[in-house]
């Protein structure tokens, strides 16, 4: 499947080699503004054909503060215009999956303009408004808690336009560890379902089942080339307490300790490619935090606070429980190579591990699912190495088919003297996530989830909430983690949860407990503590206790808290409530949020906590206006800017193989160069299904428009008035009166009036905008007279893609 680019946008690639050593040179002469333009970096092409300048995105800055357990992120992204023409400026980027956004602003020359939260709807209109008028706008939209839209238009010829979007988390701790993680790159997403429309500028069109996917399918680099933008990042750390060391697993950085308790944590090398996640980690002394209340009160009427809680240690279990493992391993294009190397390699510690009393089998998916087993078998060694040879054989290509997979794992009869433990080996790089994460918390019973998110930059916000629906637990594994003592972390916890059946009596405390979060608490694995974000109405002091079950015993712990009647500090914990309580709403309606249908009440509850909260949600978007100055020039040229492929990720894998060599030579040759995107749900990649025998003859009849084997069948369907028996093995397919077809279109905003004809099981294919699916024969003709169908052809039924 794929989606053009907007048709006003062009990007052309130079390539770094000496044989075009001679075309690079000339390219950047020919830059109007005379920007140098880095080997390997896309270039916009103009109207005329020549290179116009550098994509618009330059240089993103990080900067964190961390105190305690919270911290405050400000991320600044410049845009420049390079052409001779203004343009807009469309960039699709990710933020962690809990970022609560608060703040934007936008700095036009030497004024800051505030950014303002309203309706995700009104927010669009200001904007267009703004953009139809002339004033440089932009708009902060979320697509989804991970995947964010900026953009900025009306950006003058030579101008810079720069961005500060703020937000505010919790870091995650465990063993003693705290853990900061900033992603760089949205990873290719793999979309489901029949093209319906083209809302965005992302290379994929939208379908009945993820609505917005030209909105988080952001164009990919070209292999061997870039997007030209660079990224910085800091990290101020004040942990309160000696840091014991500080490392990143991900980059190279500069360490420095100004004090035992403080670090200053820098990207060692600004001009990186950002193309995975960025991981700090810092140990502090002590093998456990302490449990207690961080609160905030800046209007002296009430507050808000996050109670963290340590679990005991809990001793060894004198016995195992027997368990059913169910091992689900992703096969599909995006895991080809490394990725999939890893999550192999990570599976057959986890096999190796099971107790004798275990059962177990496995599950691969990508287009389809298959099982190793018709129904979990006894833990040996015979079955053990029949696992092991099962594994070796999975190979990986095709879509990823994740919901099927997950209903395959959870929805087997339960064993009533098992408890049901699913492994879950993904990149998550799927557009309908909501829809998963629903499934598994509307059907998982008493079974638990653990999902390993495997690679450089994965979906964390899916992972998070498998394991959250499942109550489980999450990992990511990046691609030089050990994968031993991974397996082994996770069988630790696995065994014994530290602290389950939890709940806390707030003993009389002017505790707001209805808007309390998360109101079902998980059960505690490992040494990572508790957090609930919640508020009070009142000052108090008291004890508050927490109860629980160790290893089926009961267990409580009482802690002494004080609410304050005003507390200016910690005011970051009071958007990450309001997100809390944004995601407590948004798990009441996945399905209304996933389809663009939801739930008024839902959405109303959402949309009045974001702009009370000043938050970026689903429903409200940030938006600023320069009202000042009144560019000229016309509507700007909208600019989708490019990401990076994720580090690890394959290009054949996620592309199909002769479209990855396809786009490499246009590369070289300096021509223009469209984005490929994730493979079909059902038969892969159709990049290798080109045409290249289309009429180019503009009269609008039939058959100049109709592949030679359709106005034959035609012509006998006609003549005998039946479709049976006019398939041709290897060249044409024919059942039910429908013949399958390629029908090249000129956007996927034909797709309704080819619908109507009857066609049916479409899919979105490459870069010419191929739709494949089955269309009445006694239509074919009608379709071929459609303004914008330019071509109908069998597939290739000889092509290695179907």
């Amino acid at each position: 499947m794929m989606k053009v680019l907007v048709s006003v946008v062009l990007i052309a690639v130079v390539v770094c080699a000496a044989a075009t050593l001679n075309s690079s040179n000339a390219l950047a002469t020919a830059n109007p503004l005379e920007t140098p333009i880095t080997p390997g970096e896309l270039v916009i092409t103009g109207t005329d054909g020549k290179p116009a300048g550098a994509c618009p995105l330059k240089h993103t800055d990080v900067d964190a503060q961390i105190i305690g357990f919270c911290a405050r992120v400000n991320v600044v992204q410049e845009f420049f215009n390079p052409t001779k023409e203004k343009i807009e400026a469309v960039y699709t980027f990710p933020l962690p999956e809990d970022a609560a956004v608060d703040r934007m602003e936008m700095t036009v020359g030497k004024r800051t303009i505030v950014g303002e939260i309203h309706r995700r709807e009104e927010a669009r209109e200001i904007y267009e408004a703004a953009k139809e008028a002339g004033h440089v706008a932009s708009l902060l939209d979320q697509e989804r808690p991970n995947i964010f839209t900026q953009s900025v238009a009306n950006i003058m010829p030579g101008e810079k336009v720069e961005i500060t979007i703020s937000y505010t988390q919790l870091l995650k701790y465990e063993d003693s560890t705290y853990e900061f993680v900033f992603p760089m790159v949205v990873g290719p997403r793999f979309i489901p379902g029949i093209p319906t429309a083209c809302s965005g500028t992302g290379r994929e069109p939208d379908t009945d089942q993820v609505p917005d996917a030209s909105k988080i399918t952001a164009p990919i680099t070209p292999k061997g080339t870039r997007a030209g933008h660079d990224i910085s990042v800091r990290v101020e750390i004040d942990a309160g307490i000696p840091i014991a060391k500080a490392w990143s697993e991900s980059h190279e950085v500069d360490c420095e300790f100004p004090d035992q308790s403080s670090s200053i944590v820098t990207l060692k090398d600004q001009s990186v490619i950002p193309n995975k996640d960025f991981v700090l980690k810092y140990d502090v002394a002590g093998d456990q935090i302490t449990s207690g209340l961080i609160t905030s009160a800046p209007t002296g009427n009430g507050g808000f606070f996050a109670l963290i809680m340590q679990p005991p240690k809990s001793p060894k279990p004198q016995s195992i429980t027997p368990k059913e493992m169910v091992f689900v391993i992703d096969t599909s294009g995006s895991q080809q190579g490394e990725p999939l190397a890893k999550s192999k390699e990570t599976m057959i510690h986890c096999i190796r591990n099971m107790n004798p009393g275990d059962t177990f089998n496995m599950i691969s998916f990508s287009s389809d699912v298959k099982k190793l087993f018709d129904t979990p078998q006894p833990f040996n060694s015979t079955n053990e190495q029949s696992a092991l040879r099962y594994l070796d054989e999975c190979n990986a290509t095709g879509g990823t088919m994740m919901l099927p997979a997950v209903k395959t794992a959870l929805d087997a009869s339960p064993d009533s003297n098992r408890l049901r433990v699913v492994v879950f080996f993904t990149d998550g790089y799927i557009g309908n996530d909501f829809e998963v994460i629903d499934y598994i918390q509307k059907h998982s019973g008493n079974a638990r989830m653990f999902p390993f998110g495997i690679g450089s930059s994965v979906n964390r916000f899916l992972i998070e909430k498998m394991a959250e629906a499942g109550r489980g637990a999450a990992q990511v594994v990046l691609l030089n983690s050990d994968s031993k003592g991974i397996a082994e972390k996770f069988y630790e916890r696995i065994h014994n949860p530290l602290l389950t059946d939890i709940s806390v009596d707030w003993n009389g405390l002017p505790i707001q407990v209805d808007e309390v979060y998360p109101k079902a608490i998980p059960d505690l694995f490992g040494s990572t503590p508790l957090v609930m974000k919640g508020r009070y109405t009142g000052p108090a002091s008291g004890e508050i206790i927490v109860h629980g079950r160790v290893n089926g015993r009961a267990w409580s712990q009482a802690i002494t808290v004080t609410l304050p009647a005003e507390q200016l500090d910690n005011d970051g914990i009071i958007p990450i409530w309001a997100r809390a309580k944004v995601d407590d709403l948004m798990s009441q309606d996945w399905i209304g949020a996933q389809t663009g249908n939801p739930m008024p009440d839902v959405k109303e509850a959402i949309t009045d906590v974001a702009l009370d909260y000043n938050l970026v949600t689903q429903y409200t978007s940030f938006v600023a206006v320069e009202k000042m100055v009144v560019t000229f020039g016309g509507t700007p040229r909208t600019v989708a800017v490019p990401v990076e492929m994720p580090e690890g990720v394959s290009y054949e894998g996620v592309l199909g193989k002769s479209e990855c060599d396809s786009i490499v030579g246009q590369a070289a040759n300096a021509k223009c160069c469209y984005f490929a995107c994730a493979p079909s749900p059902a038969n892969g990649s159709y990049s290798r299904l080109e045409e290249k025998a289309a009429t180019k003859s503009d009269a609008k009849t039939p058959g100049n428009h109709l592949n030679t084997l359709l106005t034959d069948l035609i012509a006998k369907y006609k003549k005998s008035g039946k479709s049976s028996g006019l398939s041709i093995p290897g060249k044409l397919i024919v059942k039910n009166g429908k013949v399958e077809v390629m029908i090249w279109v000129k956007s996927c905003e034909h797709l309704t009036k080819l619908k109507k004809l009857g066609l049916s099981g479409n899919t979105w294919a490459v870069k010419d905008k191929i739709l494949l699916g089955w269309l009445p024969i006694g239509k074919l003709e009608a379709a071929a007279l459609l303004n914008g169908v330019t071509r109908i052809a069998p597939p290739d039924y000889s092509s290695n893609a179907l």
